[in-house]
C-alpha cells in the first residue's frame, strides 16, 4: 500500500505550465512596465491578470446561470417579483455596504 499512496503523491503534485507567446505592442509593454509594483515581473503581472480574469469571467458565467435559473422558475410558477421592489431592495444594500466601508 505504501508504494501505490507514493505513485498517488506523485500523480497529485501540480506542475507549472507555459502559457502560449504573447505579442503585444511596444506601447503595452511599455504600459505594463510603467505600473508594476516593486519586486513584481512583468512575468507575474500577466500571471495575475490572467488568473483574475478567470475568476471574474467564472463569477459572470455563474451569475448569469443563477439569473436564468431565477428567470425559468418565474416563468413556471407565475410569480415575479416587480422592478421596483427589486431595485429598493438593491438601494438598501447600497445604503448599508455604503455605510459599513464609508462610515
Amino acid at each position: 500500500m505504501v508504494g501505490s499512496d507514493a505513485a498517488l503523491t506523485r500523480n497529485l503534485v501540480l506542475k507549472t505550465a507555459r502559457v502560449s507567446a504573447l505579442r503585444i505592442s511596444p506601447e503595452l509593454r511599455t504600459a505594463a512596465k510603467s505600473v508594476l509594483h516593486e519586486g513584481e515581473t512583468l512575468t507575474k503581472f500577466v500571471e495575475t491578470a490572467l488568473r483574475e480574469c478567470v475568476q471574474r469571467r467564472s463569477a459572470q458565467d455563474e451569475f448569469l446561470a443563477r439569473g436564468l435559473a431565477a428567470s425559468e422558475a418565474a416563468r413556471q410558477t407565475g410569480r415575479y417579483q416587480p422592478a421596483s421592489v427589486v431595485h429598493a431592495e438593491l438601494q438598501q444594500r447600497l445604503i448599508t455596504r455604503r455605510k459599513q466601508v464609508l462610515g
